[in-house]
């Protein structure tokens, strides 16, 4: 019976319908240690319902309406509690002023004596997110909460007045106490029994326009269901999103890095969907978009910096400070337009296709091109390390290594300078010897464009070398042997692996001075994927990712994206496995070195011995990712390590976490487009990857 939550969700509700009857709704859930997480996708719901159990109880629903959600965090229990979730089904029904809300019920019960309600939070996930992580949030979206015997809700417009928020908890077998400023405390009817509740959450923000399956995966796609249903519950028209439930808006970086390693499983449409999101919000310099703040968010921003329109104006705000994303356009672009058959076939009308301000999106990537050039050519006129590109000033911060201590306190990141630039320039040179960007770029910029060979040559032959850090066995030997007591790991298999010679690796970043710090790191897989490195080079690279840790990053646990080991012990302090980019695994990463070596395996240059190396080293990298197959469509993951044995723990859930992992990551799901290797007897040598050899290759 729905009465008390047409009651307490006010007068103004006057009854539920479900929503999005003619389309089957998308439904599935993901269990990850003690957070359940529960998806509705279905007409013009969309949805993401999180159960938090534990000590500290909590439920969210994040929308990717508007990067929207709503929030109830419960005082810390005396013990575990857990929940079970029921039925999950979408509901749309008018606010007050007959405007349309959208969201979702669900039947749930946690074995709780009690529940003290700490706070409910509504409005922007970029608030529920910091609120998450102990930041208040602003007096103007504080909603009291409406009390009765049988439930609790809050609901508020938003603070411009448009459609805003709504939830509701109602006991089906308890009762609510407290309210009038004594804390609000829910009882289940008799003692000993869980508590029975339905719980209601609503937005009002804009819905997006979910992609369809058919319309979304190529017949090349993999099957697995968890994957396909991740990328589906991620994909709309108007733009990818990051991840649910804390990135349910557009990031540039993800997605021209997951349009990348997804093209071999996606419909034309949808990638061209994509690149036109990125295309869509460049600056006027060609710069790409990091993030937007969206919805209540930019009323937010705006308000809090006392800019115009304050108050009333939503329009999306554009975060431009990272400085990879600006490269990674060139060649994720020529990845489809030049290299796959049916990019090629419909380049021209993408090209010609407008964005909603009404200009041809060649115009834009047009624009991009000309940025790129210009931040290449200090260095390609005199290569030294102080013209490489670095974060921008005032930022700590630049690349996807976006946490504060990510880089290490580096300023020149490996990937952007070793991988990024010459492979931008590279793709430039190559839709130079085009005409497709002809009807779009100006004089100037054709000027320019003719200048990206020689920039893409030098950058290959000279950025590299700056990175590359050098230890002796021995030095080698003792780094690990201290960093694996530190760890409480086993040295052997990590010490049986390094050579006699000692070992050469590229460092994660540049300091402020030049030096590179020696953080060994999982980006030389983007080097993998763009690039062509000479045979040399590339052996070296791999071995140097696959030794054991801390040795190499390969654990039994997956693949980690950085190893402090050789660096000294202020910089292995941060890079500790409770941090956000330390000596953790990101799923998307062990699926970039897979799509690197198979990219690398269909070269048609390499000798025999190479060859036969990538092949063992792309065994390697499958077992792995079959080992942590159940939680790959995470956004990332710990670990801990006992009785000689790794073990996969899920991120945010331990008290010293420094954030909390996505169940569903857009990133993540790019295993749909990489398949495992064929078996040995099933393997042939491969035919040429394409017709236009490549300009540049990472040399030594």
């Amino acid at each position: 019976m729905r009465r008390f939550l047409l009651a307490l969700l006010l007068s103004w509700m006057p009854g539920i319908a479900t929503a999005g009857d003619v389309d089957a709704p998308l439904q599935f859930r993901v269990v990850e240690g003690s957070v359940l997480n529960a998806f509705h996708r279905q007409g013009p719901v969309a949805a993401h319902l999180l159960l938090g159990s534990g000590r500290r109880p909590r439920l969210l629903v994040a929308f990717p309406a508007g990067n929207s959600g709503v929030g109830v965090w419960f005082e810390a229990t005396s013990m575990p509690v857990r929940w079970t979730l029921g039925e999950v089904e979408g509901i749309s029904r008018p606010d007050a002023s007959g405007r349309p809300l959208h969201g979702i019920a669900a039947e749930a019960s946690v074995d709780a004596s009690r529940l003290v309600v700490r706070d409910a939070v509504l409005g922007s996930v970029r608030v529920l997110r910091d609120f998450q992580l102990g930041t208040a949030y602003p007096a103007s979206v504080a909603t009291p909460a409406q009390v009765s015997a049988q439930g609790v809700a809050w609901a508020r417009a938003r603070i411009d007045g448009k459609p805003g928020y709504a939830v509701s908890i109602e006991l089906l077998d308890g009762r609510v106490h407290g309210g009038d400023g004594t804390p609000l405390v829910l009882t289940p009817a008799r003692e000993g029994e869980p508590l029975r509740l339905r719980i209601a959450a609503l937005t009002g923000e804009q819905p997006l326009t979910p992609i369809a399956a058919e319309d979304l995966f190529d017949a090349g796609a993999d099957r697995d269901p968890r994957s396909r249903q991740a990328l589906q519950f991620l994909s709309y028209r108007e733009k990818f999103l990051a991840g649910s439930w804390r990135f349910n808006t557009y990031f540039g970086r993800d997605t021209l890095m997951s349009l990348r390693l997804l093209l071999p499983g996606l419909q034309p449409a949808a990638i061209e969907d994509g690149l036109a999101s990125v295309l869509e919000r460049l600056d006027a310099q060609g710069e790409v978009a990091h993030e937007e703040d969206i919805g209540e968010f930019a009323l937010l921003r705006r308000r809090e910096d006392d800019a115009p329109g304050a108050g009333t104006d939503d329009t999306p705000i554009y975060d431009y400070a990272m400085i990879d994303d600006d490269l990674m356009l060139a060649p994720v672009a020529a990845a489809y337009l030049l290299d796959r058959p049916q990019g090629r076939t419909r380049a021209a009308a993408f090209l010609a296709r407008t964005t909603t301000a009404g200009e041809p999106l060649g115009a834009a990537l047009a624009r991009n091109f000309d940025f790129v050039l210009r931040s290449a050519r200090a260095f390609s006129r005199r290569p030294v390390a102080g013209h490489l590109v670095s974060l921008k000033p005032g930022r700590n911060t630049g690349q996807w290594r976006d946490s504060q201590e990510g880089l290490a306190g580096g300023r020149t990141p490996y990937d952007v300078n070793a991988v990024f630039m010459p492979a931008a320039l590279d793709a430039i040179a190559r839709f130079q010897r085009t005409d497709l960007l002809k009807p779009y770029a100006n004089a100037e910029q054709r000027q320019a464009f003719s200048t990206a060979r020689d920039q893409a040559a030098v950058w290959s032959r000279q950025a590299p070398p700056l990175f590359r850090t050098t230890l002796t066995a021995p030095a080698a030997r003792e780094a690990i042997v201290r960093h694996a007591q530190a760890q409480g790991i086993d040295p052997a298999p990590a010490l049986a692996s390094v050579p006699h010679a000692g070992l050469r690796f590229d460092a994660l970043a540049l300091d402020a001075a030049g030096r590179p710090i020696p953080v060994l790191h999982s980006d030389g897989g983007f080097a993998l994927l763009f690039l062509e490195p000479e045979p040399q080079v590339l052996e070296t690279l791999v071995e140097n990712i696959l030794r054991p840790f801390p040795a190499g990053l390969l654990t039994g646990a997956g693949l980690l994206v950085a190893n402090p080991a050789y660096a000294d012990a202020g910089i292995a302090a941060e890079f500790g496995r409770t941090a956000y980019h330390g000596t953790v695994v990101w799923s998307w990463q062990q699926a970039l070195l897979a799509a690197g070596l198979a990219r690398q395996l269909q070269r048609d240059d390499l000798p025999a011995a190479s060859r036969t190396r990538l092949r063992d080293a792309q065994r390697r990298v499958w077992r792995v990712i079959d080992a942590t197959r159940a939680i790959r469509t995470s956004e990332l993951w710990s670990w801990s390590y006992d009785d000689g044995r790794y073990r996969i723990e899920p991120f945010g859930q331990s008290s010293g976490d420094a954030d909390e992992s996505n169940a569903a990551q857009l990133w993540s799901t790019v295993y749909l487009a990489i398949p495992p290797p064929a078996p040995e007897d099933a393997r042939h040598e491969p035919e040429p990857r394409r017709s236009v050899p490549p300009i540049v290759s990472a040399v030594p």
